[in-house]
């Protein structure tokens, strides 16, 4: 089967996600994108261009498979000619209703932030599936969406969220987990028992990762004189959150690394040398960063919300997850504290299934069903 797969935001862990499905599945799949720059404007004008470009190309596919960034109607509506009997798939890497922004947004203060909700509930009606990254994910929009909807004047089309409903199902994230194995791994395991603890931080520098409670936490173990070091990585847009500053300035030697990995041999050698991943993110539909993390060898502590008693079972390991700030800034200490027993702790069985060597055939499996169901009828 040939997939044309329509990204309009082509960065980060959606261009990932994008090559390397295409890397690991056993249909033919050609990318259509756009760069991965500014959001907005993607998620509202990126239809029109990649229509144009869609029907340039002379692609012939069997089906469409497009992210949550795509204004879907529009693009359909242009390209009819082509596209009127292909089964599409759009896949939801997040979405703008359950999403937090930041209250700095200029759309916030304007009250014109419904726009981009607007455009994934749309774009869910009119796919033949809806595939959301995480049970989390899923019902967190469903069950969403007849609030989003109840706040417009009439005409609410409360049982379209049965329809979507009815059609959504759940294909986690999958991830090129393989190419974090290197020989230097339990070199650098072992080198680090004589070093203090090292706290990870590997996520976007964004408001939706609330770095300020990550920080907060630091700052309290620094002024209680406990010994550990911190390795700042992740990628910083155009805003600026001063609390990086900050904490480079407060922490001082402490910072062992600040800003974003120059590869990813870099980006690896730094997860394989964290001991400690504590999470304190507003939002995380899946959460690929901290998968990452635990697969290199990480102990994680985490919040006892979105995403993360799905990723580790929170029956299974109560210890490692927290309920609100002063606990974990407990648990964080008393893992600084017994740091030798916390290195002996592996949850690499716990999210090595998200490997593309596991994903890539469901997802197979699901859009291959989905052609054959489009081509009966």
């Amino acid at each position: 089967m040939n997939i044309t797969l329509i990204e309009p935001f082509f960065t980060g862990s959606h261009a990932a996600w994008a090559t390397e499905y295409a890397q690991h599945s056993g249909h033919n799949i050609d990318i259509l994108s756009l760069s991965g720059n500014y959001w907005k404007w993607r998620m509202h004008g990126g239809a029109v261009t990649l229509a144009t470009k869609f029907l340039e190309s002379g692609a012939m596919p069997d089906m469409l498979l497009v992210t949550d960034m795509l204004d879907l109607t529009t693009f359909l509506a242009l390209t009819r000619q082509k596209t009127a009997r292909l089964p599409v798939a759009i896949y939801f890497h997040e979405n703008q209703i359950c999403y937090p922004w930041s209250p700095k947004d200029r759309d916030i203060r304007y009250k014109r932030d419904q726009h981009y909700g607007f455009i994934n509930y749309s774009s869910a009606l009119a796919a033949d599936k809806v595939v959301f990254n995480s049970w989390y994910h899923y019902n967190s929009f469903l069950d969403e969406l007849p609030r989003f909807l109840k706040q417009f004047p009439d005409r609410n089309e409360l049982e379209t969220v049965a329809t979507i409903r009815a059609k959504s199902c759940v294909l986690h994230l999958g991830l090129d987990l393989q190419r974090f194995h290197a020989p230097e791994i339990q070199e650098q395991r072992e080198g680090n028992i004589d070093q203090a603890p090292l706290i990870l931080w590997n996520h976007r520098w964004e408001y939706d990762k609330n770095p300020e409670e990550f920080f907060q936490a630091l700052f309290v173990l620094h002024e209680q004189d406990l010994d550990f070091r911190v390795a700042i990585l992740g990628e910083s847009f155009r805003q600026n959150y001063p609390i990086f500053g900050t904490a480079r300035e407060k922490l001082g030697n402490k910072v062992v690394h600040y800003g974003y990995a120059e590869d990813f041999a870099h980006y690896a050698q730094w997860l394989h040398r964290a001991d400690i991943l504590p999470v304190t993110s507003h939002q995380d539909f899946f959460g690929a960063s901290i998968v990452e993390a635990l697969y290199c060898g990480c102990y994680p502590l985490l919040p006892k919300r979105l995403t993360y008693p799905e990723l580790i079972p929170y029956e299974r390991y109560p210890e490692i997850f927290y309920h609100d700030f002063q606990e974990l800034v407990e648990k964080l200490a008393r893992s600084l504290q017994e740091i030798t027993t916390i290195r002996q702790h592996n949850f690499r069985h716990c999210i090595k299934k998200y490997s593309w060597q596991s994903m890539a055939p469901e997802y197979d499996k699901i859009f291959g069903t989905l052609w054959e169901s489009r081509a009966a009828n």
